[in-house]
């Protein structure tokens, strides 16, 4: 239990951010899965809207550090291959 006022405030400050860090990887992942999925099933239409949006998710989660840079690019070029392979 923190004692001081000033670590019950870092204590605050970091819940915070940790609530948002999960809400912008679960929102990251939902669209590279909602992409991969129309991959799948072939709809290469639903597939061509959806991944600006996944683009837009992970770039803006590569730059808050919710994940590394080179794992964002990873991501990006998994998302981009498989919507260009179709």
């Amino acid at each position: 239990m923190a004692h001081s006022k000033q670590a019950r405030k870092r204590i605050r400050q970091s819940e915070h951010r940790s609530e948002a860090n999960k809400n912008t990887a679960s929102s990251m992942r939902t669209y590279c899965k909602k992409v991969m999925a129309a991959v799948a099933e072939g709809d290469k239409s639903a597939a061509e809207a959806m991944l600006p949006v996944a683009m837009k998710r992970i770039d803006k989660a590569a730059k808050q550090s919710v994940i590394h840079a080179n794992a964002a690019n990873r991501k990006k070029r998994q998302v981009m291959k498989a919507v260009h392979a179709m």
